[in-house]
C-alpha cells in the first residue's frame, strides 16, 4: 500500500504553486543529448521548462514551447498530457509559450517537436495524475491504492465515489512530487493514438487565432522595406522626394546592413499610417545601390559550372570497398545527371513582425516565428541589451516551411522602432519574400552504378554539388557539410559493397536556408530514378529491385537512440505495394513509380499513378506509408503526410527560383507557382502501428514525391527524366 506522501506548503511553493486559482506543475524538459527522465521539483533549485496548469474550475492549460503552423503541434502535445493525466479533452486549453531558454529548445523544425517532447510530456502529465490522486486520499483519508483517475476525476474503486480535479487543487498543493510516476500502458491511451481534431479548429472557423499582421497597437507604424535585388549589396544614396509625396507616408530611414546568419539584409524603410501607404511609398523611392560580390551571379552559368564539377573528382565523403575495380569488372556501366534549381518556401503569409522598443530600454515583439528564442537572441544582440529585456510574442503561423525559423524580419521591425520611437510593423510583399529569402540549394549530381552479369549491384559512385547551409553561418568553403551528407547520400540503406561519395564544389551567392525535407529533396530525387535505372537495365521489376538492394533485416546502431531498422523500410515498400494494387493492368498511357527514403528517423515509401496524354501529365493518385513509430495523433500525421505530396508535386511542376546579374527573376505566384486545387489528386495514407519512440512527420513525406512521379512517366512512356521542374519538358 502506498503511503500518503506529504511535504511543508513553503517546500511546495518553492516547486508549484497556487496561481490564479489553479494548480502549477513544472516539469523540466531535457536537452536532446539527453536521456536520464525528468524528475520534478524534489527540493532542489531548477528553472522550469514547461507547465500544467489546473485551475480550480477544472480548466486544463498547456504551455506550449512549440509554434503552430498547420503542424497541429498544439493539438499533439496537449493530448500527450492529457491523455497521461486522465483529463476530459473539452477542459484542455493552450497557452503560448514566448521565447526564453528555460523552455529549452523551441526551434519548430527538423520535425521533432514530438521526437523531443513525447516522453517529458508523458511524465508531466503522469506527474499531474499521481498528485491528484493523492489528493483526494488526503481529502478522504483513504489509500491511494483504492483510488484511479478518469475523465478529469478521480473514483474510489470501492465505492465509486469520484471527486472533480478541479475541487482537488487545495489539496494538491501540499502533496509531495513523485519522482517516477508510473506512465500509462499503451492499451489504456485514450488520446494517444487517435485522431484528434484541432484544438484550434473552432477558433479557425471563427477568426480567433490571432496572426502577425493581426496585431495592432496603440501609435503603431507600418512599414514596407526596400531592398538591394542582389544579395548583400548595399545602399550608395537614396531619394525619398515622390515617397514622402504619398498620402500617409510619415518618413523615409535608411536601416543598417547587419553581418549576421540572420541580420537584416539592410535597406531603405518606409514608414507610414497603413500599410497600402507604406508600399506605395516605396515604390515611388529612387535608391542607387553597391551590387557587391554577387552581381554577376547568373543560374545558367553556375549551372554549368557545378555540373562540371560533379563530372570530376571530388571530396571523398565515403569510400567503402573499391569502387574502380567493380567498375572494372562491371558487365554493365549505367551513368545518369541530374540537375535540381534553387527553391523558395513562399508561404502563404509572408514575413512580418511587430516590434516594441519602448522608453525604459526594454523590446516586445510580435511575430510569426518558428524560432522564439533565435529571434529573441537576435533582438538582443542588435540591441546590445541583457535578454531579460527582450520578449518574442509567437503568434499564429500562415504556414513556415523552415522560412520563419530566420527572424530578419524581427531585426527589420525592431530596427525601425527603434529609429522612430514607436511600436512598428514591417510586412513584407511576396515579392520581398521571394526576392529576399534563404533559398534551398540549387544542385548537379552525377551518378554511376555498376551491375554483373546476374542485374546485381556491385559499384556504387554518387557526386554531388550544391552551396551549404554552413555558408549562412560561416565563411563559404565552398562545400556541403556533414550533416546535409547524411540526408540519403552517404547513408543510402541498400547494401552493396563498394560505394563511393564524393562532393564538388559549389559556392554560395544567396543566402541559403533550411527547406521542407532540405538536402533529402535532392538526394532522394538521384538515388530513386537511378535505382528505377539499374532495375531496367537489370530487366527486374523496381519493387523487388529495391527489396533485394536493401538486403536483409538488419538493425544499424545509432548513438542517437534511434537505429535504422531495414526491415521497417522493407514493410513501408510492401504495404504501399499493397494499397496501391502495384502490378495491376493500367490504361495505356497510365504508369506507377515507387519512391522511398528514410529521413527525421522515419520511413516513408509512396507510389504514385500518372498518365501522359497528347503530352501532358496527370497525377491520379498518390499512395504512401509512414512509419513514424507511436503515432500520437493520427489526423494530424495524415494531414501532414497529404499536406507533404501536395508541397512535393507543387515543387516538381513549378519549383524553380533563378538569378540573373544577382538578382532572383521571379516575384509573385504567378511566375513561382503552386499546386492548383484542380491537379491535386486523390491522396491515401497508411501510418504503420509501432510501439516505438515517436519520430518525424513534418517533412519525411515531401521527398519521395518527385523522383516517384518521375519513375511513373517513364513507365508510362519510356522516357526518363533528369531535371525539374516539369514546366521545363512541357509536361505540365
Amino acid at each position: 500500500m502506498n503511503p500518503i506522501r506529504k511535504i511543508t506548503r513553503r517546500s511546495f511553493i518553492q516547486s508549484v504553486g497556487l496561481a490564479s486559482g489553479g494548480l502549477i506543475i513544472a516539469c523540466t524538459i531535457p536537452s536532446s543529448d539527453k536521456k536520464e527522465p525528468i524528475k520534478a521539483f524534489n527540493g532542489k533549485t531548477f528553472e522550469p521548462n514547461l507547465f500544467i496548469q489546473l485551475k480550480d474550475n477544472g480548466q486544463l492549460i498547456l504551455l506550449a514551447s512549440r509554434s503552430e503552423m498547420g503542424n497541429g503541434v498544439r493539438t499533439s502535445l496537449t493530448s500527450v498530457i492529457a491523455d497521461e493525466m486522465d483529463a476530459d479533452w473539452q477542459l484542455v486549453s493552450v497557452k503560448q509559450a514566448t521565447g526564453d531558454a528555460k523552455f529549452m529548445d523551441q526551434n519548430t523544425d527538423g520535425s521533432r517537436s514530438i521526437r523531443y517532447l513525447f516522453e517529458p510530456m508523458r511524465k508531466m502529465g503522469a506527474t499531474a495524475r499521481a498528485m491528484l490522486i493523492t489528493a483526494a486520499a488526503i481529502k478522504w483519508q483513504v489509500d491511494e491504492s483504492i483510488l484511479k483517475a478518469e475523465n478529469h476525476y478521480v473514483i474510489n474503486t470501492t465505492n465509486n465515489k469520484k471527486i472533480f480535479y478541479g475541487d482537488l487543487v487545495k489539496e494538491a498543493a501540499t502533496v509531495a512530487i513523485p519522482d517516477n510516476p508510473t506512465l500509462k500502458e499503451r492499451k489504456d491511451f485514450k488520446y494517444i493514438g487517435k485522431g484528434l481534431k484541432s484544438i484550434d479548429g473552432a477558433g479557425f472557423a471563427s477568426g480567433k487565432p490571432k496572426y502577425g499582421m493581426d496585431i495592432k497597437l496603440h501609435n503603431m507604424k507600418y512599414a514596407a522595406v526596400m531592398r538591394c535585388p542582389v544579395t548583400f549589396g548595399t545602399v550608395k544614396s537614396f531619394d525619398k522626394t515622390k515617397a514622402m509625396a504619398v498620402k500617409g507616408v510619415i518618413d523615409v530611414i535608411e536601416i543598417p546592413k547587419i553581418n549576421r546568419p540572420f541580420g537584416t539584409l539592410g535597406g531603405i524603410a518606409v514608414i507610414a499610417e497603413n500599410t497600402w501607404a507604406a508600399f506605395k511609398g516605396k515604390e515611388a523611392l529612387t535608391v542607387e545601390w553597391n551590387y557587391g560580390d554577387n552581381k554577376n551571379y547568373t543560374s545558367d552559368v553556375y549551372n554549368k559550372m557545378i555540373l562540371e564539377n560533379v563530372h570530376k573528382k571530388g571530396k571523398e565523403v565515403r569510400n567503402d570497398g573499391n569502387v574502380t575495380k567493380a567498375f572494372k569488372n562491371a558487365a554493365h556501366i549505367v551513368e545518369s545527371t541530374f540537375q535540381l534549381p534553387h527553391l523558395v518556401h513562399a508561404p502563404m503569409e509572408v514575413p512580418n513582425a511587430t516590434a516594441w522598443v519602448k522608453e525604459d530600454g526594454t523590446c516586445e515583439v510580435w511575430a510569426p516565428v518558428q524560432a522564439p528564442q533565435t529571434a529573441r537572441k537576435e533582438v538582443v544582440a542588435f540591441l546590445d541589451t541583457k535578454k531579460e529585456n527582450v520578449t518574442v510574442n509567437v503568434t499564429f503561423l500562415g504556414g513556415g516551411f523552415g522560412r520563419k525559423s530566420k527572424p530578419d524580419f524581427v531585426v527589420e521591425a525592431v530596427a525601425i522602432s527603434k529609429a522612430i520611437n514607436a511600436p512598428a510593423q514591417v510586412v513584407w510583399t511576396r515579392e520581398d519574400d521571394i526576392h529576399h529569402s534563404y533559398y534551398h540549394a540549387v544542385s548537379a549530381q552525377y551518378m554511376k552504378g555498376a551491375l554483373d552479369k546476374n542485374g546485381n549491384v556491385t559499384g556504387w559512385l554518387h557526386r554531388v554539388a550544391y552551396p551549404s547551409i554552413a555558408s549562412t553561418f560561416a565563411p563559404d568553403t565552398g562545400y556541403a557539410a556533414g550533416f546535409e551528407f547524411g540526408q540519403g547520400l552517404v547513408n543510402i540503406p541498400y547494401q552493396i559493397e563498394n560505394v563511393r561519395c564524393e562532393n564538388g564544389k559549389a559556392p554560395a551567392h544567396v543566402r541559403i536556408g533550411w527547406f521542407r525535407s532540405v538536402i533529402n529533396i535532392i538526394q532522394s530525387f538521384s538515388v530513386n530514378i537511378f535505382v528505377d535505372e539499374l532495375a531496367a537495365k537489370a530487366q527486374k521489376d523496381p519493387l523487388q529491385f529495391r527489396l533485394d538492394l536493401i538486403g536483409e533485416d538488419r538493425i544499424e546502431k545509432s548513438k542517437s537512440g534511434y537505429h535504422f531498422n531495414s526491415a521497417k523500410l522493407k514493410n513501408v515498400l510492401k504495404k504501399v505495394a499493397k494499397n496501391a494494387e502495384y502490378g495491376k493492368e493500367l490504361p495505356a498511357g497510365h504508369g506507377l513509380g515507387i519512391a522511398m527514403h528514410y529521413s527525421f528517423l522515419s520511413y516513408i515509401a509512396s507510389i504514385i499513378e500518372v498518365s501522359v496524354n497528347q503530352g501532358k501529365l496527370k497525377v491520379h493518385n498518390i499512395h504512401s506509408v509512414i512509419d513514424c513509430g507511436t503515432a500520437v495523433n493520427t489526423d494530424t500525421i495524415a494531414s501532414q503526410m497529404q499536406g507533404a505530396a501536395v508541397f512535393g508535386m507543387s515543387l516538381a511542376y513549378y519549383g524553380k527560383i533563378t538569378a540573373k546579374d544577382g538578382a532572383i527573376e521571379q516575384s509573385n505566384y504567378d511566375s513561382y507557382q503552386m499546386l492548383r486545387m484542380k491537379d491535386v489528386p486523390e491522396i491515401h495514407i497508411e501510418i504503420i502501428e509501432s510501439t516505438d519512440k515517436p519520430t518525424g512527420v513534418g517533412e519525411p513525406g515531401v521527398p519521395p514525391i518527385a523522383p516517384a512521379i518521375i519513375n511513373a512517366i517513364y513507365n508510362a512512356t519510356g522516357k526518363r527524366y533528369y531535371s525539374l521542374p516539369l514546366t521545363d519538358h512541357g509536361l505540365v
